[in-house]
């Protein structure tokens, strides 16, 4: 419940984190990919996402409590569609956090871009609306601080850089 104050000379502006509209861009992927038109930049809207083959991860992380359920689309399935070079990938979240991921790790079986969260869409709040997850439970490699390290939420930005 919100109470309004007035007042003559003082404003309050109340604001809350809800999920993405479906034609918000959430994700841009630049660099070294393939063209999208006239430019090497791809965005993407929940709608966009959606449309790529997706994935389901039940897992445990070191973040949340008790094993959750993200549903996303494969990291490697999402460099293919933008025609990715090998190399890193700079991934930038919307606070401007950035983390650098080498392609390998874009692995049939491997991370996802997840956009759901026990099948709900997730807030900024909530650490959405996008953010990378590994399938902790499912291998214990990904069980390591530089594996955590990479699994960026608030994720915004995707730089591939070939080398």
């Amino acid at each position: 419940m919100f109470k309004i104050l007035k007042s003559s000379c003082a404003v309050l502006a109340i604001s809350f984190t809800a999920p993405a509209l479906a034609d918000e861009t959430l994700l841009t992927v630049s660099g070294d990919v393939g063209p999208n038109g006239n430019q090497n930049t791809w965005t993407f809207d929940r709608n966009a996402l959606e449309a790529l083959p997706s994935q389901s991860i039940e897992t445990t992380t070191i973040w949340t409590e008790g094993v959750q359920s993200f549903v996303g689309v494969p990291l490697d399935v999402l460099l293919s569609h933008v025609q990715a070079e090998e190399g890193i990938m700079r991934a930038v979240a919307l606070n401007d956090y950035a983390v650098t991921i080498p392609t390998s790790d874009a692995i049939a079986g491997g991370p996802i871009v997840a956009y759901l969260r026990d099948g709900k869409a997730m807030s900024v709040r909530d650490k959405g609306p996008l953010w990378i997850i590994y399938p902790y439970d499912a291998n214990e490699a990904y069980q390591s601080e530089e594996i955590y390290a990479r699994s960026i939420w608030q994720l915004n930005q995707l730089e591939v850089v070939a080398q």
